[in-house]
């Protein structure tokens, strides 16, 4: 029951999309314009990154269900706050605490799902856990553009403190707690700079890096832009998380089979291309084009993200999975932080120059070049292996 209570915790965090689709939303709600809105993503995922390899390594001594039930009860406290938050700078505080509890949840998961399992289906479990993640990021776009237009965007966070709740019962239902450890070795600075490690991680960084090109600023190019309403601009948003969740599964198998180096590499590719495609877009390009575009994205995503994690889970010995599955997220996170930082100031740079919808385009572009070159680095360390 473990994998299934992980996967169930770990979409409520997921379920966190729903703020991309109501960016447009808050934005008018506190005057605030498009690039200051990154700091809501960045308030986030900066405290989650940290807190998923902390939380995760201390669980290794603590107990991985003790920790993740912290993260869940937390997660109910920040979906309250944000959703009665007076102003901008309020939205952040309650940002920084959902942080903080997805970074527990997060980072004993993977842990958690692949607990008792042979290394032969490590990647299924993984594809299983990586698979509901981008479930929640699926339906969280569909989900909030229905809430938003219905009732606003506040709603987004009400609507997850029942889901919260009902994960933290059945984690008393279904989770014994495990005795803490002792004498089990703590992870080291040598341990996280190994060179498989090094590689996967950083690759890590660029994939979900580029990937919040579309998580930023598509919402904006389809409710401003193109002037599509929320529940539409929704649909679409929710394919790029939806081919992660289609993929997350196959690669989990074929990583179990072939080994994780190529379908890694693939994923990445296959992002790249769905990223370039979107870089082609201008204020006409047929609804269907961008649809293609979006799902190809996150489908390659999936493809890339389930074995390179399996990879260094594999790395580390079995009592330190805890520390090695967070830093998997403190990776993937650590680029997000970046990737929004970094394209954030390219879109606002550009914009002021060639306007809205030819700095979008610009923005993917850089996107899809640094998942090009990051491919070409994974293909380049698999032929200096052999």
């Amino acid at each position: 029951m473990s994998r299934w209570t992980a996967a169930a915790g770990a979409l409520v965090v997921s379920l966190d999309s729903m703020m991309n689709i109501a960016f447009p939303a808050i934005a008018t709600a506190f005057a605030a314009p498009a690039e200051r809105v990154r700091w809501i993503i960045i308030c986030y995922v900066l405290t989650y990154a940290i807190t998923a390899f902390a939380g995760g390594a201390a669980a290794d001594r603590l107990g991985h269900v003790a920790v993740f039930r912290t993260g869940v009860a937390l997660s109910v406290v920040a979906f309250v706050m944000g959703g009665a938050a007076a102003g901008f700078g309020g939205l952040l505080v309650a940002r920084v605490v959902q942080g903080f509890a997805g970074g527990l949840v997060y980072g004993t998961a993977p842990a958690l799902s692949t607990a008792r399992a042979a290394p032969a289906l490590r990647g299924r479990r993984l594809g299983f856990l990586n698979g509901a993640i981008a479930l929640g990021g699926a339906l969280g776009p569909l989900a909030a553009g229905l809430l938003v237009e219905a009732f606003g965007w506040r709603s987004i966070f009400h609507v997850r403190v029942p889901l919260a709740l009902g994960v933290l019962v059945g984690t008393a239902a279904a989770l014994r707690p495990e005795p803490a450890a002792s004498g089990r070795r703590s992870v080291t600075i040598a341990d996280l700079t190994r060179g498989p490690v090094l590689h996967a991680s950083a690759l890590s960084f660029v994939a979900r890096g580029a990937i919040f090109a579309i998580w930023l600023l598509v919402p904006f190019y389809l409710v401003d832009a193109r002037g599509l309403s929320p529940s539409v601009g929704g649909m679409l948003f929710m394919l790029t998380p939806l081919g992660t969740a289609l993929a997350a599964p196959l690669s989990g198998r074929l990583a179990d089979r072939v080994g994780a180096g190529a379908p890694a590499v693939a994923g990445l590719l296959v992002e790249a291309l769905g990223l370039a495609l979107l870089a082609s877009v201008d204020g006409v390009t047929p609804l269907g084009v961008i649809a293609v575009a979006l799902f190809t994205a996150g489908f390659g995503l999936g493809f890339f993200e389930v074995p390179n994690m399996a990879a260094v889970m594999a790395a580390f010995p079995p009592g330190q999975q805890g520390a090695a599955g967070g830093l998997t997220f403190l990776s993937r996170t650590l680029g997000v932080v970046a990737g929004v930082a970094v394209l954030a100031e390219v879109f606002a740079t550009r914009r002021a120059t060639v306007g809205f919808v030819a700095a979008f385009a610009q923005s993917l572009l850089v996107a899809a070049l640094a998942v090009a070159a990051a491919a070409l680095f994974a293909l380049a360390g698999r032929r200096l292996q052999r």
